[in-house]
């Protein structure tokens, strides 16, 4: 698993040392030497960078799927269940002083 991250995290890194200025640069030489006109540098620029985008968003969701996995392997609590933990301790509370309090009337009665 931990390869696997490592790959996503290098393959991440490679994607954003591509950036736009990067991408204008080498597509201005193309235009510069004739092997493209300025409308496909501006298409392909455009392409790249949304495909770089929608690259960089899914090794991301991939990312955090096996950080999330990693976790639940290390038996940590979710937030979740320690919320659902948390309110049954608060209630379980509760019912103890409401009960302690009837009890100490009852004994003040008597």
């Amino acid at each position: 698993m931990l390869e696997t991250v490592k790959k996503t995290i290098q393959a991440s890194v490679g994607a954003v040392v591509l950036t736009r200025e990067r991408v204008r640069q080498t597509l201005d030489r193309l235009v510069q030497e004739g092997k493209l006109s300025t409308e496909e540098a501006e298409r392909i620029a455009d392409r790249m960078i949304r495909d770089g985008k929608k690259e960089l968003k899914g090794l991301e969701e991939k990312m955090v799927s096996l950080m999330q996995k990693g976790l639940r392997n290390l038996d940590f609590v979710s937030k979740e269940e320690f919320e659902a933990l948390k309110e049954r301790v608060d209630a379980l509370e509760n019912r103890k002083k409401t009960g302690e309090a009837t009890r100490a009337k009852k004994r003040r009665k008597t």
